[in-house]
Parts: structure tokens; sequence; C-alpha cells
């Protein structure tokens, strides 16, 4: 038995019924709209107005005459890239209000805060400040063009090897003490990482005040030359803040004349050999002022 195979064949017409498919669909060619005056008019407004917004720039080609709809605006729009990046808000977590103490004696409390300057160039600069709460003695202060967290860590390894470590450090909400790093830093070493309210400065007021003080004193008495003159000047300026600056809230004595007489360090840190940034700045300046009087 045989088969026969017939070949049909419909017309358009009724292969479009066949389907319900309108003739006119079938026919239909697109036409691809030509968008280089709206990309023109697109890059002339980003580069006369880089701030302007998507709706910015659409309302004003609207009232410029141009009829193209917000769809076809915002198609080209998109296709370049144009958006405007938006700062997302660092979300900080909830912080707990914290109420100013003083410490009983040394390397209980240290406070921490970046300054900002500039040089006679206009090269910026920071500096990050370090003072234990007892004595307000100034420990530290890193002068550079950047600090970041990875150097916070590395400056505070140096400080505690000879200074010995803090119960807990206060600090702020900046990014260099909310890092990742810091924190793990201080679980290591099982120190508290204490952050005052996100814009609440006056619970970090110990180094506040001082940050006020170095800045009258040093940083806004000098048209530095140089980082490196900032770094000279702050050494100098460190060991007489310490040593011989009378201080209003510690009955008008030097911070380590303070600590000699009011600590309260037990052994094995006996109070006169009691680690202090100026003790080695001060064996340091007679040394050079034995070089200077013996090169005289």
């Amino acid at each position: 038995m045989s088969y026969c195979q017939e070949e049909y064949q419909l017309s358009i017409r009724k292969g479009c019924k066949l389907f319900s498919l309108s003739s006119s669909v079938y026919y239909y060619q697109p036409v691809e709209k030509d968008d280089a005056v709206v990309i023109e008019q697109l890059d002339q407004l980003a580069e006369t107005h880089p701030r302007w917004g998507f709706w910015k720039m659409y309302h004003w080609l609207r009232l410029k005459g141009y009829s193209w709809n917000h769809k076809r605006v915002y198609r080209v729009y998109v296709s370049k890239g144009m958006s405007i990046r938006r700062k997302a808000k660092k979300r900080l977590p909830t912080r707990s209000a914290i109420s100013m103490s003083y410490p009983i004696d040394a390397n209980i409390c240290w406070s921490m805060d970046f300054m900002h300057d500039k040089v006679w160039e206009g090269r910026s600069f920071r500096t990050w400040n370090v003072i234990d709460d007892f004595n307000r003695e100034v420990l530290s202060i890193a002068v550079d063009t950047s600090i970041s967290s990875h150097r916070v860590v590395r400056e505070l390894d140096r400080l505690i090897e000879w200074r010995g470590k803090p119960q807990f450090i206060r600090v702020d909400n900046g990014p260099e003490f909310i890092a990742a790093r810091m924190q793990a830093w201080c679980d290591t070493h099982q120190i508290e990482l204490r952050f005052i309210q996100a814009g609440k400065p006056t619970q970090n007021s110990l180094i506040e005040r001082f940050n006020r003080t170095y800045r009258e004193e040093l940083l806004d008495l000098y048209c530095f030359k140089s980082i490196s003159q900032v770094r000279e000047l702050t050494q100098e300026w460190m060991w007489g803040y310490n040593t011989e600056r009378p201080h209003d809230s510690l009955g008008n004595l030097p911070p380590r004349t303070f600590l000699l007489k009011y600590g309260k360090v037990q052994p094995p840190c006996a109070l006169p050999d009691f680690p202090t940034f100026q003790q080695d700045q001060q064996h340091f300046y007679l040394e050079n002022s034995l070089i200077t009087t013996v090169a005289k």
C-alpha cells in the first residue's frame, strides 16, 4: 500500500486568519528611531549641569520645545549611563548615651580623634591624636597626608608597646574607627572600644578640648612649609604640653607632674619610671642642646 504525500500551500491571508494574526502586523517593518538629537541634548545638559537628574533634564527639554515623551528620553538617559550615583546614607548601629567619667588612674581610658589642616602650598594633611583621660597627657600625634584604619592599628601597636594598653578607648563614629580591622585589633588585645552617639561630640569632650588647644597653640600659629615641619614642631609642642604647660583642670599642674603626684599605678610600674612620651623626648632635647652647646 503506498501513500501519497501532498504539499498544501496557504496564502498569507489565510495563514494570518488561521493564526488570528492581523496582516498589518505581519507586514510591519520596525523603523529604528534616530536618537542622535536626544543624545546630543542630554550630553550638553550633563556637561553644563552635572548634578541634574533625569526629571530635571526632561522638563528642561520640554520647555525648550522638544516633544519626546519621558519613556524615550529615559531609555537614552539610561543607555548612556548618565544616572547620578547617590551616596547611600551610612547606617550606624544605635549608640547609647555615654556619660563622661573621669578615670582614677592612668591607662584606664584613652581618647582618640582626627584633625585636618593644610601646609602653605595647599597640600592637606591629617593628624591622629591620642590622650590619656586621667592626666590629659598627649600620648601620640601622628601626622600624614592619609591615615587609614591600618595605620591607626599600627600606631596603636607601637604605643602600647612602651606605654601599656588601656582598658577601653573612647572614639567617634569615623570610618577608621568603625572599620572591621579596628574592631579585630581591639578584640585581640581585649580592649573595649566605646563609641559616642553620632552628632554628640561632647560625649568625647576631653579629646575635643585637646584638639582646640593643639589648633590654637600650634596649627593656627604657623604657616607650615612641609608636613615634615609639622611633625617636628608637633613633637616639640607635645613635650612642652606634657611637662611644662599648666593645665586648668589638673589644678594648674602639667600632665606629667599630675601623674607623679596623684597617679596610683601599681607595681611593677613604679610611678617615677612609668613610661611616658615626654621622658624620651626630654632625653632627646637634652642631647640636642648639649650638641648645640659644644658646637658653639
